[in-house]
């Protein structure tokens, strides 16, 4: 299964779009599914639902901070460097979506939504993009990382 299919059925199965993607990519960041979901679960709805930075983009960036970055909290090079891989990968989001953050990419209004989640409906999955989003954004990641072999 890629990468993109589990972040796929991991939405399906109820997961928010942070934990789809984020947990999608255990088997390469060495995490316990159960650790990523848990450290994910804030950012779903754009930050818990105040439909900021996408939540499928903050798990492709929460993955390939654990893929690329080294513990050097000194090497301003090194931060630089990720920073742009951040940066490219945004991009790469925003060029294909239109946008980065949630209420533009669900086309809602300004501001946050209720922190009450949304029931898991038919009708919810019909509705939104968000099992796209979360494969898109897994699928970019490993585009990445085939351009860019993790050392």
């Amino acid at each position: 299964m890629t990468h993109s299919e589990k972040a796929r059925e991991l939405f399906m199965q109820g997961y928010n779009c942070s934990q789809a993607v984020f947990g999608a990519f255990c088997d390469v960041t060495g995490i316990e599914f159960d650790t990523a979901v848990r450290i994910a679960s804030s950012f779903g709805g754009g930050m818990g639902r105040m439909r900021e930075v996408c939540g499928a983009v903050s798990g492709m960036f929460m993955a390939a901070g654990m893929l690329y970055t080294a513990d050097t909290p000194k090497d301003s090079m090194a931060k630089s460097e990720h920073y742009a891989r951040i940066q490219q990968l945004a991009e790469a989001y925003r060029s294909s979506n239109g946008s980065i953050i949630c209420r533009e990419l669900l086309g809602l209004g300004s501001g946050k939504s209720s922190p009450n989640a949304s029931p898991r409906t038919a009708e919810y999955y019909k509705k939104r993009p968000c099992a796209e989003l979360v494969a898109e954004a897994a699928q970019i990641l490993d585009d990445y990382i085939a351009q860019h072999p993790i050392a």
